[in-house]
């Protein structure tokens, strides 16, 4: 016997309705918000500042999301202005929400006087897990989905009933490349918290962050059919697809349409090539600030109200 599929809404009120996609990313939030506040305890950085940071990048992330997906898009909402502000439908693109939280975070510690990288190193095995819990709030909404599969394949994935049915979607089932990522960004979390024991660099965890992740989004993105797209140059296409291939002994790629350079694929190669080259340029320079070197890393504290007046 067949589950039946998860209604997106989960609790209603009348005219009022809690979504499951709202609920899954407000916990995503939450939860990376909770490893980063006990890390920064561990560290002996006061975990208001972290709460501070928060409170101004998770409603950018929003924001940024939003925008992203909404301007790549903007035949659809130029045409449905209502539907710019119904989040609750999903249409948060993730690129777009690392440039939102990452403009207020480096204002946030430029205001502040923080080291930038001390912060990114402490966030982002929380971003990565906000990210990995966020994917299911997709899941509800049968969206970030790759291209049509046989039941029998998602049965020989060992799948559970209720995960099946949901990627059935008006009588066909797709590819689960939300599960795909969820569970990429999973081993990722497990690999930033070992990075950060093993004494790095400073700015090292943020960077393997940034590379781990667009690794995986680089590859499945490609299986996805619902890809924002543009029209670009030929030689950026078969640079792309070149990259791609080793994925076509396993899957097909996904529908392409709009265009013929995913967008999230080409970002996701810029911030692999970002990732390394910053990382290879500080060790070729020299850096020496280790990831827990005390000495270089000072104990960050919000100033008391005294402190502010007498600075003042």
């Amino acid at each position: 016997m067949f589950a039946t599929v998860i209604n997106p809404v989960a609790i209603s009120f009348g005219w009022v309705s809690i979504h499951w996609y709202g609920i899954i990313m407000g916990s995503a939030a939450l939860i990376g918000l909770w490893l980063a506040t006990w890390e920064a305890k561990r560290r002996g950085i006061d975990s208001e500042i972290v709460l501070d940071l928060m409170i101004w990048c998770i409603p950018a992330a929003i924001i940024g999301a939003r925008l992203y997906y909404v301007i790549f898009q903007w035949d659809y909402y130029f045409a449905h202005p209502a539907d710019i502000i119904a989040v609750w439908k999903g249409g948060l693109a993730i690129h777009g929400g690392l440039i939102g939280a990452f403009l207020v975070g480096y204002l946030f510690v430029r205001v502040k006087k923080i080291p930038f990288l001390i912060l990114a190193d402490l966030i982002a095995p929380s971003i990565l897990l906000g990210q990995m819990i966020g994917r299911w709030g997709n899941f509800i909404n049968q969206e970030a989905h790759g291209g049509p599969v046989s039941r029998s394949f998602l049965q020989h994935l060992h799948l559970p009933n209720w995960i099946i049915e949901q990627m059935n979607i008006q009588g066909t089932y797709f590819h689960p490349t939300f599960l795909y990522e969820s569970i990429w960004s999973l081993v990722g979390v497990a690999l930033l918290l070992l990075l950060r024991y093993w004494n790095p660099l400073r700015g090292e965890v943020f960077f393997a962050y940034l590379f781990w992740y667009s690794l995986g989004r680089f590859f499945i993105e490609g299986i996805r059919t619902d890809s924002l797209a543009f029209y670009g140059p030929s030689w950026l296409e078969h640079l792309l697809n070149f990259i791609w291939s080793p994925m076509r002994l396993l899957f097909q790629p996904g529908l392409l349409e709009g265009g013929n350079i995913r967008i999230a694929q080409l970002v996701s190669f810029c911030l692999i090539l970002l990732a390394i080259v910053c990382v290879v340029w500080r060790r070729v320079k020299g850096v020496t600030e280790k990831y827990r070197d005390m000495d270089a890393m000072p104990r960050l504290t919000v100033p008391t109200n005294a402190q502010q007046v007498g600075e003042q």
